[in-house]
C-alpha cells in the first residue's frame, strides 16, 4: 500500500497553473538525466543557521523548486497494537494545519500550484514539496504548519481511517499481498519488521488523534532530518527556506533503537490454502547491507539471477524454455537493519514443484560456475547505463538525494558508483554467491493449491 494519499494532476478541477508546472517539472529533469551523464552532478550541502543541512543541485532553467525530506525512523517503529501508525499520519498531515481546516488547506495548495505529499516506509517517514518559485514562500509555509501543527480533526481522520481499512481488506484479497505479509512473518518472527505496517482491521480503529501527535512528537526531530533540493534556488534561499520549513522542530527526536533482523524460518515452506488456479510464490533468504563490501557484486549477481527480467537466468529457465510463468524476478531489499534477497513467481498448481526446483538449482548453480562474459557485460551495462535515466522527474532526483544520506553514502556517490559496478568480475560474483545463495535455506510461501509440495511443521 503507497503511502501517498493524493497524486499531482490526479484529482478533477486541476487549475490552468499546475499543468503548466507539470510541464516545466518534465523540462528540468529532461534536462538534469540528459546533462548527468555527459558531467558530474553539483552537488552543494547547505547548512542553515539552526544547524539544518540538505543536499542541493541548482538548476536554472525554470522557476521551479523541488524538494524531498526524510526522517529516519519510520512504520517499524510504530507500537505494537497501533500498526498503522506512521502509514495514517502520513495520509493525515495534508488534511488539515494550524489555521487550515482540511478543505481549506487543500485549496491553499491547489490554488498556487502547490504539491505536498508525504510517505511511510519501514525505516523512514518522508514528504515531498514542489512550488514554482512564485508560490514557493506559501508552500514552504504550509509545509511547516503540517510539520508542526497538523490537526487531526475528526472528520479527516474518520475518512482516512475508512480509506485504510478499505485498503486492508483488498489487500487481503490478492495472494500476492497475502504471500508477502506470511513471509515476513515467517522469516523475521517476533522483530518489527514482521508487523503488518499499513495495519490491520484490528489495529487501525484503535489508532487516535492523540496517537497521531505522540508519533509527530517523538519522530520529528532536526536531529533525524534529511534533506535533498533541486531546482531554481540559491544557497542563500534555500539557507532561509531550510529555517523557514523546518526551524520550529524541536532539536531532536525522542531516541529510538531497532534490533538488527536475523531471517528465521531458513528452509521453511509454508502453504497458504486458497482456490485460485495459480499458486503465487514468495522465495527468499538472508541477504547483504548496501554498505556491505560486497554489496555490488550481489548486486550485478542479482541482475543475472533474477533482477534483469527476461534477460535473468530464472526467466530464461522458467519461462523461455519451459513456459512455466509468464514472469519471475529476484531483488535485492536492504532495510536499515538488514538485508533480504527475495523472488516471486506465479504459476499452474500442478507446475509449481518443477518450479521452485528449478529456482533451487540455479541458486547452486551461480556458485558452482563462473557467469559467462557476455552475461556479465550485460548486467554491467545495464546497471551503469540506466541509473541516471530512471531520474525522469525533479522529485526524484531529490528523492535520490534523500536516499543517499539516509543510506549514508557520502555525497560523492553519483561519481563512484558506476565505477564500483564495472569493477566487479566474474570472480566476485562466484566468491559472493557462495557466501549467500543457500537453496537449502530459503524460506518459502505458497498461496494457492500447490500439488507436489509439503508444508514443513
Amino acid at each position: 500500500m503507497t503511502a501517498w494519499t493524493r497524486r499531482f494532476l490526479g484529482r478533477t478541477g486541476i487549475a490552468a497553473a499546475s499543468v503548466r508546472m507539470a510541464l516545466v517539472a518534465g523540462l528540468v529533469a529532461a534536462a538534469l538525466s540528459v546533462a548527468a551523464p555527459a558531467r558530474a552532478i553539483e552537488i552543494k550541502p547547505v547548512t542553515s543557521p539552526k544547524g539544518i543541512t540538505a543536499w542541493l543541485i541548482t538548476d536554472r532553467s525554470v522557476p521551479l523548486v523541488s524538494l524531498q525530506f526524510a526522517f529516519r525512523g519510520g512504520s517499524a517503529l510504530d507500537p505494537k497494537g497501533k500498526e498503522g501508525l506512521a502509514e495514517m499520519a502520513s495520509g493525515l498531515l495534508d488534511e488539515g494545519a494550524g489555521p487550515y481546516a482540511s478543505a481549506r488547506f487543500q485549496k491553499e495548495l491547489e490554488e498556487n500550484s502547490i504539491t505536498l505529499r508525504f510517505n511511510a516506509s519501514l525505516d523512514s517517514f518522508g514528504g515531498s514539496l514542489r512550488a514554482l518559485n512564485e508560490n514557493r514562500d506559501q508552500a514552504v509555509d504550509l509545509l511547516r504548519l503540517a510539520l508542526t501543527q497538523p490537526r487531526f480533526d475528526p472528520e479527516p481522520l474518520a475518512r482516512v481511517k475508512g480509506q485504510m481499512l478499505a485498503q486492508v481488506e483488498r489487500e487481503a484479497e490478492r495472494a500476492r499481498n497475502v504471500a508477502d505479509q506470511v513471509w515476513h512473518r515467517t522469516a523475521f518472527g517476533d522483530h518489527p519488521y514482521a508487523r503488518d505496517v499499513d495495519g490491520t482491521r484490528r489495529t487501525i480503529p484503535t489508532i487516535t488523534a492523540d496517537d497521531l501527535r505522540g508519533f509527530v512528537k517523538r519522530r520529528f526531530g532536526r536531529d533525524n532530518l534529511v534533506i535533498g533540493v533541486v531546482g531554481d534556488i540559491s544557497e542563500g534561499e534555500l539557507v532561509k527556506l531550510l529555517d523557514r520549513a523546518f526551524g520550529d522542530l524541536p532539536e531532536k527526536a525522542a531516541p529510538w533503537t531497532l534490533p538488527q533482523a536475523r531471517v528465521a524460518g531458513a528452509g521453511k515452506v509454508v502453504v497458504v490454502n486458497r482456490q485460485i488456479p495459480q499458486t503465487v510464490v514468495q522465495f527468499g533468504q538472508a541477504g547483504i547491507g548496501i554498505t556491505d563490501p560486497d554489496f555490488y557484486a550481489a548486486t550485478v549477481m542479482n541482475y543475472i539471477m533474477g533482477g534483469g527480467g527476461l534477460t535473468s537466468r530464472l526467466a530464461d529457465e522458467v519461462r523461455e524454455k519451459r513456459g512455466l510463468a509468464y514472469s519471475i524476478y529476484t531483488q535485492l531489499v536492504t532495510y536499515d537493519h538488514g538485508g533480504v534477497l527475495m523472488g516471486w513467481v506465479a504459476t499452474r498448481n500442478t507446475r509449481i514443484k518443477e518450479t521452485l526446483d528449478l529456482v533451487r538449482a540455479e541458486w547452486t548453480r551461480m556458485g558452482r560456475e563462473p557467469v559467462f562474459r557476455e552475461e556479465l557485460d550485460d548486467a554491467r551495462a545495464y546497471l551503469t547505463g540506466s541509473y541516471f535515466t530512471r531520474l525522469n522527474s525533479t522529485a526524484r532526483i531529490a528523492g535520490l538525494l534523500v536516499g543517499i544520506q539516509l543510506d549514508n553514502l557520502g555525497i560523492d556517490y553519483l561519481t563512484r558508483r558506476n565505477k564500483l559496478i564495472e569493477a566487479v568480475t566474474a570472480a566476485d560474483i562466484q566468491r559472493v554467491a557462495r557466501r549467500l545463495l543457500k537453496p537449502e535455506a530459503l524460506t518459502v510461501v505458497l498461496v494457492g493449491k500447490p500439488e507436489g509440495i509439503t508444508a514443513t511443521p
